[in-house]
């Protein structure tokens, strides 16, 4: 069965990014720790990734991270990309869910985004969270989770993956 899965880098504050995006607090490859996304990646058919994520990711320089995997962007304005894997969705969180359910091909889904992945959460559509906990507090940015928000999740593993990073994987109830 296909899982609508998220796999965040959170500061220790929360945040998935910084007040203008940026990724700088990430540690690369080579910095003391373990390559916990690509294992996670290979299980992956579909990827519906939101707008605003999609617009910082594609900026970065270098060859296109997700090769040719189906990367559905959530957006209601015109998307102009030559990354023939990449088209847009629109519409309903259920709806734009199913449509990276069939594009998966019955491998999982990763849903990226804040956006979108609140909009996910909120309606019960994330069947799994993996948050690799940085040691860095930003202060201010993009927040993983909204303000009043309350959801149950069931920890499923916890481990050190190295350079101070810790890994916690939850199934969403």
């Amino acid at each position: 069965m296909t899982r609508v899965r998220a796999f965040f880098a959170t500061s220790l504050d929360g945040m998935i990014a910084g007040a203008g995006d940026e990724l700088d607090w990430l540690p690369g490859h080579g910095e003391g720790a373990e390559d916990t996304f690509t294992p996670f990646f290979a299980e992956v058919g579909a990827m519906l990734m939101g707008r605003r994520t999609f617009d910082v990711v594609s900026a970065m320089e270098g060859e296109w991270f997700y090769g040719d995997t189906p990367i559905l962007v959530a957006t209601s304005r015109a998307l102009e990309t030559s990354i023939p894997s990449v088209r847009p969705v629109h519409g309903p969180i259920e709806a734009m869910v199913e449509e990276a359910r069939k594009a998966a091909g019955g491998r999982d889904v990763y849903l990226d985004g804040g956006a979108l992945f609140r909009s996910a959460l909120e309606a019960e559509l994330i069947d799994e969270i993996t948050m690799t906990l940085v040691p860095v507090v930003l202060g201010e940015g993009i927040r993983l989770f909204g303000d009043g928000e309350r959801h149950t999740m069931m920890l499923e593993s916890a481990r050190s993956i190295g350079a101070g990073m810790v890994q916690l994987r939850y199934q969403v109830h």
